[in-house]
């Protein structure tokens, strides 16, 4: 029987600018500049943190440990952790677990990528691939075309979205013009342009109803957050305004359904559903509640599939909300401010941290050029074909509702001199040396990683 969770915390968050895949960052320097940024922004020395959770997809074993001997080499467990697309999440679960059921009182959980580009690719051809009998439902059902493996997966649970519920092909394009318009306002993502309703129906078709504007793109970068318990947090009162709590949490896997031989099951929505209720539920919070959300948009279809799945909107319902104007500002629910990874992008290891680091911008009111007013609580969605899904509901410690900070005022608290949630800037040799272990650290593991992000500043 597990026992009783206790209260965890996200204390501090940071983040790395997404870039465009093109080799020029290595994941040394990317893991280690999200990790110095959410250690300065939960005011704590590496010394402290008790175990570290690695997330990525590509690398060879043990990256993780690369990247955290930079900030020292205390002996702590490391692990490193790749569950597809839900990687940065599943890391974020283990470490709330760690603290909730007593394993430790801080960890750092750091999640990066540093990917190829063009479409997702499989590496080893000598064995089975973990989506093959997916892959089987998929060829069986409406067939393989030339258009890429998770381009057809996700575009043909569209296909049965507007077979079934009557959505259309501008439904689609509205949720990535939407999210395209959200990102000008988030300073980390890959993409800021903005684009017309025509111009999304009008970009290069890759699979029906998903044009390539409704696509995320791949990228490299880095996200991370610092977790904590309560006696830990009880012990640095005054960071407590800046503590947001993991309210509700739920880490699910596929049920039989997957393979019903429906399309929207077979990116599954039913393990979705099932993250969704369990975390809100724990949280104590109805989705009529949810006024934030961060949800996984990989492309528009999963978006319109998922907005049901949480319970956003009825079951064929998700385009009624969509055409209302309903997840944007001055709807119902604003979905993915940060632009989702269709226009913030999606370095895998990276992107639920950055969804985390994103939501608890907002429920801290440091997100002050994108806030929704009234928000007492937000929901995060992070999904992996094969497959994994974390639902996260987030709350204020003390469960009022977010307040807009000044970036001047935030600049003060934090002693960055500027407001990380809009301003996407960097730390000096002297941060770094705050954070960084007093009792075991090496500059032989560190090597020139410090100064090849600091020059990028």
């Amino acid at each position: 029987m597990v026992g009783q969770k206790q209260p965890v915390y996200v204390l501090g968050v940071g983040m790395t600018k997404f870039i465009k895949p093109r080799g020029k960052v290595d994941y040394p320097e990317l893991g280690f500049e999200a990790g110095v940024k959410a250690m300065l922004d939960a005011h704590i020395n590496y010394d402290d943190v008790d175990q570290g959770v690695a997330c990525y997809c590509y690398g060879d074993s043990t990256c993780g440990q690369r990247v955290f001997y930079q900030f020292g080499m205390t002996g702590i467990p490391v692990y490193n952790v790749n569950n597809n697309c839900s990687t940065g999440s599943t890391g974020l679960f283990m470490g709330r677990n760690m603290i909730a059921h007593g394993a430790a009182d801080c960890v750092l959980v750091v999640g990066f990528e540093k990917m190829f580009p063009g479409s997702l690719q499989t590496f080893f051809q000598d064995r089975s691939n973990p989506t093959a009998t997916t892959n089987l439902v998929l060829k069986e059902t409406r067939g393989i075309t030339k258009a890429p493996g998770a381009a057809q997966l996700f575009g043909n649970a569209g296909r049965e979205h507007m077979e079934k519920y009557g959505s259309t092909l501008e439904d689609f394009a509205e949720i990535g013009r939407v999210n395209h318009a959200h990102s000008k306002n988030n300073p980390y993502s890959q993409f800021q342009d903005e684009y017309t309703l025509e111009q999304i129906m009008k970009a290069p078709m890759i699979h029906e109803p998903l044009t390539k504007l409704q696509c995320c793109p791949t990228s490299d970068g880095s996200a991370a957050a610092v977790l904590v318990s309560q006696a830990f947090l009880d012990a640095r009162p005054e960071l407590k305004s800046q503590a947001i709590l993991i309210a509700g949490q739920c880490l699910a896997t596929d049920s039989p359904a997957l393979f019903n031989r429906s399309a929207i099951e077979l990116i599954g929505y039913s393990m979705s559903e099932q993250a969704a209720q369990t975390a809100l539920a724990e949280a104590k919070v109805h989705p009529d509640e949810v006024r934030v959300c961060e949800l996984h948009d990989c492309f528009s279809a999963n978006e319109m599939v998922t907005i049901e799945a949480l319970g956003l909107a009825p079951k064929g319902k998700a385009h009624e909300l969509i055409r209302k104007g309903g997840i944007t500002y001055g709807g119902k629910v604003v979905i993915n401010p940060s632009g989702g990874l269709i226009s913030k992008g999606h370095p895998l290891g990276a992107t639920g941290l950055a969804q985390c680091a994103e939501l608890v911008w907002h429920m801290r009111g440091w997100a002050n050029n994108r806030s929704v007013k009234d928000t007492t609580c937000a929901l995060q969605h992070n999904l992996g074909l094969g497959g994994a899904v974390v639902c996260t509901v987030y709350k204020r410690a003390d469960g009022s509702a977010a307040t807009d900070v000044s970036d001047a005022e935030i600049g003060k608290r934090n002693g960055l001199g500027y407001n990380p949630a809009t301003q996407a800037k960097g730390f000096t040799k002297q941060q770094v040396d705050t954070v960084r272990s007093k009792k075991a650290r090496s500059e032989w593991a560190l090597q020139d990683i410090e100064q090849k992000v600091e020059a990028r500043f």
